[in-house]
Order: structure tokens, then sequence, then C-alpha cells
């Protein structure tokens, strides 16, 4: 896997991955920046967030089960001095569907986050504390 940056100005960069995707990062005017996008702590936090996502959809489609929807929601709080590092992350999912099995949900939010998720895995390595939970939304019916 393969990523490079682009420094555009002050501190505004622009970040291409190596499926050739790009993203703008940005720092808060405080630090130099115009705020034109999300910082680099952000993209690790959303990093996170798909990552995981993207495992619980696979692992219940694979179960067969009727999602409609999948959101997540992600808080994260960091260290007061330099580094300052992610100390700890809850990622709370929201799993829309029409009469999904609760077992197989808690099942496929634990597997991402034990076996699967390779971004909540090595922060976690790093010492991360990371939480999940989950909620189960009916699917409206039509």
């Amino acid at each position: 896997m393969k990523a490079r940056i682009k420094w555009v100005e002050d501190v505004t960069f622009a970040g291409e991955s190596g499926s050739g995707h790009t993203v703008v990062m940005d720092g808060p005017p405080e630090h130099g920046g115009h705020n034109r996008g999300v910082r680099p702590m952000e993209m690790i936090l959303l990093g996170l967030g798909g990552c995981t996502a993207f495992d619980v959809i696979h692992i219940l489609g694979k179960a067969r089960q009727p999602v409609t929807d999948c959101e997540v929601e992600l808080s994260a709080e960091r260290a007061e001095t330099e580094p300052r590092v992610f100390t700890k992350i809850h990622v709370h999912f929201i799993v829309t569907g029409e009469g999904l099995d609760e077992k197989r949900v808690a099942r496929a939010v634990s597997l991402s986050a034990e076996k699967y998720c390779s971004a909540s895995i090595m922060l976690a390595r790093a010492g991360v504390e990371i939480t999940h939970d989950y909620e189960i939304r009916e699917a409206p019916a039509g």
C-alpha cells in the first residue's frame, strides 16, 4: 500500500491514495490553516470508522442479515500534552434492518474489534483504549 502527500500552501496538504483517490487536509486558522479539509488526526478516526463499518457490513452480509443502513459514530479523547495521541476511542454502531438478529450484530461488532479491523487492532496495540457498542433499529416497513 502506498500514499503520497503534496504540500499545497501554508498547512494545507493534498493526500493521494495508492488507489488514486484524493483528500484535502488542512489545519485550523490558529495554526496557519484555512480550514479547507479534515485534520490529519480526524483522518485516523475516519479510517478506523470506515474499516470497522466495512467489516461489520461484510460479516452481516455473509450471515444473510437484511441490513438497510449502518452508521458508526466515533468519539475520541486525546492526550493533553504533545504528542497529542488518542488515549480513548468509543465506537458506536447503529445498524438498521428488517428483523436483525441481535446475536449476529453483536458477533459482527466483536469480530471486527478483535480479529478483522486492522485500524482498530493497530491503535489498541499502541495503547489506545477502544470500546464498542451498538444499537439495532428496525427498518421502516415498505
